[in-house]
C-alpha cells in the first residue's frame, strides 16, 4: 500500500506521524502543502470522505486568529475556501491509505490500517 502524507513539515504532529512510519520501515510519500500547493479537488475528496469539520483544524492558531466576520456562517463551502487559501488550517497530517483517508495521527489506528 502506498501511503502520502499531507502537512507541514515543522508541525509536531506531522513530525511525530513521519517518525513513527521511519520507524516502522514504512515508506511514504510527503507533500507539504503550504509549500506544493493543494489541489481543489484533493481537498474536495477528503471532505467528502470525512466531513469539512473533521478536515478543518478550528483548535490551531492560524483559525483561531481570523477575524469574526470569517469564522461567522461557516459551512462547507466557507471551509473549503478557507482550508484553500490558509493550508495550515488543514487538521494535519492528513494520509491517504490507498482508498482510505484520516487526519491526524494516531499510531494504533496507524497500525490497524498497515495490518489491514
Amino acid at each position: 500500500m502506498m501511503i502520502k502524507i499531507y502537512g507541514i513539515p515543522n508541525c509536531d504532529t506531522v513530525k511525530k506521524a513521519r517518525r513513527w512510519l521511519d520507524d516502522a520501515g514504512v515508506a511514504y510519500d510527503f507533500h507539504d502543502f503550504r509549500k506544493d500547493g493543494l489541489e481543489p479537488e484533493r481537498l474536495q475528496g477528503w471532505i467528502d470522505a470525512l466531513g469539512w469539520e473533521a478536515v478543518l483544524n478550528k483548535r490551531g492558531t492560524t483559525f483561531r486568529k481570523l477575524d469574526e466576520a470569517d469564522k461567522a456562517g461557516l459551512d462547507a463551502a466557507k471551509a473549503k475556501m478557507l482550508m484553500l487559501d490558509q493550508p495550515a488550517m488543514i487538521k494535519r497530517p492528513v494520509a491517504e491509505w490507498g482508498e482510505g483517508v484520516s487526519v491526524g495521527f494516531s499510531a494504533d489506528e496507524w497500525r490497524a490500517r498497515l495490518a489491514a
